[in-house]
């Protein structure tokens, strides 16, 4: 995949709104493999329906999203389950873990999956984001900034053209968001890849492409 694009596209929730102002909604704009994007919005704003949509959970939309000028409402489940395979990864503004499993287990579940990444490359991640320590500590009982770190490092363990962030460090320090953008930044170089962030107010500190006013 090399870009995506989405050409008035506007959330049902906001058809009425008469005093909308966004560079993204009912606007034409185009996300390019390979470039780094920050979307900065107020709260409200649908940055995570907006994550939503390009990944193909919501449809709840109208105008249109399309992925190398092929508009996604078109994609059956098994493209979709191609495309969430191979081209986009998406780190959850919730993180959405399996409660009940580890911190390594969590992250393990997927790499079996993917074969993507050596094992050892996943535990220096661990490592280098400071929660080596919690490998073997259930998801339910970490705090939410190491829920975040284990969320992310999953994110990262699947090829990707685009990495798709949901305000990925609203829980992390200064040096542990400096860590991580490190980490997704050598990624998505590796890869070609594209980033899109969004923030509404903690910025993921990367050089951007582009910075977008939802």
């Amino acid at each position: 995949m090399q870009q995506i694009t989405l050409s008035q596209t506007l959330p049902h929730v906001f058809r009425d709104l008469t005093d909308l102002r966004s560079e993204v909604w009912l606007s034409q704009q185009t996300f390019r493999r390979g470039e780094y994007y920050l979307i900065e919005a107020t709260s409200g704003a649908g940055k995570s329906s907006l994550c939503s949509y390009i990944y193909g959970w919501r449809g709840d939309y109208s105008g249109t999203i399309s992925f190398d000028d092929r508009d996604i409402r078109g994609l059956d489940a098994e493209a979709w389950g191609e495309i969430r395979r191979s081209s986009l990864s998406f780190l959850f503004q919730d993180m959405r873990l399996f409660e009940e499993l580890t911190a390594w287990e969590n992250v393990k579940l997927k790499n079996d999956l993917t074969k993507h990444k050596e094992e050892k490359e996943l535990r220096h991640y661990f490592d280098l984001l400071g929660i080596a320590d919690k490998l073997d500590t259930p998801a339910r009982i970490l705090s939410l900034g190491q829920q975040q770190r284990v969320a992310a490092i999953r994110s990262l363990c699947q090829p990707f053209d685009f990495l798709l962030l949901d305000e990925p460090i609203s829980h992390l320090d200064e040096a542990n968001a400096t860590c991580l953008a490190s980490l997704f930044g050598e990624e998505a170089k590796r890869q070609e890849a594209g980033i899109i962030t969004t923030s509404v107010g903690k910025h993921l500190p990367l050089s951007y492409t582009s910075i977008i006013h939802l």
